[in-house]
């Protein structure tokens, strides 16, 4: 039933890491640039997108955010890795999964290398901008969030019309989702997340596929965080330009909110918890703000190591 695989590093380039470094505030969004000291680490899971992975790279490094570039190959086989083995001296890490286990896998194989103070979710394809990483990362950096969606359907600058059906069954998901975790969502399947680190890092994660995002969004209601909604441009693309999801995802998408928003279920961190002020408490449990210290790492949890030589894989989850 267990099988084992191995994930390896590719590449570990210390030297383009964006270490945290001022932003020039002409460039960048004044409230983003109010707050200049940190460093955005930007998750890339990719399968089969050889030929989109180089521009997505490149669209991420032009962007005046402080970034670290980390990528997950899932196992591609239609020559990803080879553009892969070029783009070392661009990116921070990058990690290959020996077989395919979904977007949950990589994610969650990603979360363990990132070294940065919040963490963003960039599919490889061309879909989502990273210029409005800015927009996204505002309510962070201004102390009123702890995690952000970037909304399709908020109105950003533009989005493509099309795939009717597609929108709808987002809808559907999306009002589930909200009834389930008692948000006010209106876009729960959108790859454009921000998280503190620490908060992404403390979430029992177990989806291999495309159910990471409806399971993500349960622990975020459970785990108390202070949510914030931007409307951002969408660029979809179909089943001909390479889209991976389908009928069969979002019926699992539909499981997945009722699993993890009603049966499996994670209590807020309980115990002595550390504010950002460094101040310890007691008590049964702490809202997101309370338990997510100054540097990123959950309060109570270790920060994962900036490298790891093998990560194992078992049924349920990438650890």
């Amino acid at each position: 039933m267990a099988t084992d695989s191995r994930c390896r590093f590719l590449s570990i380039n210390s030297s383009t890491s964006a270490a945290r470094t001022k932003l020039n505030p002409t460039n960048a969004d004044q409230s983003v640039s109010s707050n200049p000291e940190y460093l955005l680490s930007v998750i890339i899971p990719c399968y089969n997108e050889k030929d989109t992975i180089e521009e997505i790279v490149g669209r991420v490094r032009a962007v005046d955010v402080p970034t670290e570039i980390v990528i997950v190959d899932d196992g591609s086989t239609d020559g990803t890795r080879d553009i892969l083995k070029g783009l070392e001296s661009q990116v921070d890490k990058i990690i290959l999964h020996e077989r395919n286990l979904g977007k949950g896998g990589a994610i969650q194989t990603a979360v363990q290398n990132v070294t940065g103070d919040y963490v963003l979710i960039q599919d490889a394809d061309l879909e989502y901008d990273p210029e409005e990483y800015p927009l996204l990362l505002r309510p962070l950096l201004d102390g009123e969030a702890d995690v952000v969606y970037g909304s399709r359907f908020l109105g950003g600058s533009s989005c493509r019309v099309h795939m009717y059906w597609h929108r709808v069954a987002n809808g559907i998901l999306t009002v589930l989702s909200n009834m389930v975790t008692n948000l006010n969502l209106t876009d729960m399947e959108t790859c454009f997340k921000v998280f503190k680190t620490g908060i992404l890092r403390s979430m029992k994660l177990r989806e291999r596929g495309f159910g990471i995002e409806p399971e993500i969004t349960a622990r975020v209601s459970q785990l108390q965080c202070r949510v914030y909604e931007i409307g951002i441009s969408y660029h979809g693309r179909g089943y001909d330009e390479g889209k991976k999801i389908g009928i069969k995802d979002g019926i699992w998408a539909l499981v997945c909110i009722f699993r993890y928003g009603l049966l499996q279920r994670q209590k807020p961190i309980s115990g002595r918890v550390k504010s950002s002020s460094g101040e310890e408490s007691d008590g049964e449990s702490a809202s997101a703000e309370e338990w997510v210290v100054r540097d990123g790492a959950g309060a109570g949890l270790q920060a994962g190591p900036e490298r790891v030589d093998e990560t194992r894989v078992d049924d349920e989850v990438v650890s």
